[in-house]
């Protein structure tokens, strides 16, 4: 009967714990590059990389979240064809991962790396 009563407890407890918690509190974690919402993919000129480089590199989503994060997309490097790029679930900051390229950054600050040896600090600008 005791343990019972202490399982009812604990439950009851988690379950306060659960409906308590703050569902905007993943959005603060700055897990990806957010949008306007789902109105966006297609659109390359919400969300530019501008790099110490002297050049803007746009990211063009393809696939995007109801709340409006950015799933993947094609980053615009400036040869060849767009870079496709998928976000990869970090702890804290974001990164977007492509063949040979990948995009690493936190808020608007990021390092936009070419390959193991050549990377460049950039500057996100959202329009």
């Amino acid at each position: 009967m005791r343990a019972g009563f202490y399982k009812l407890v604990t439950t009851a407890i988690f379950l306060a714990f659960a409906v308590g918690a703050n569902p905007q509190s993943a959005a603060a974690a700055d897990l990806g590059i957010m949008t306007s919402g789902p109105s966006a993919v297609r659109g390359c000129s919400e969300i530019v990389f501008t790099c110490e480089d002297g050049r803007q590199y746009p990211l063009c989503p393809i696939a995007v979240t109801i709340a409006g994060e950015v799933v993947t997309g094609s980053l615009h490097l400036g040869y060849h064809s767009p870079m496709h790029v998928r976000l990869i679930p970090m702890g804290v900051g974001y990164r977007y991962a492509g063949r040979g390229v990948w995009l690493d950054g936190f808020r608007e600050n990021a390092l936009l790396n070419f390959g193991k040896h050549s990377q460049v600090a950039c500057t996100l600008l959202r329009s």
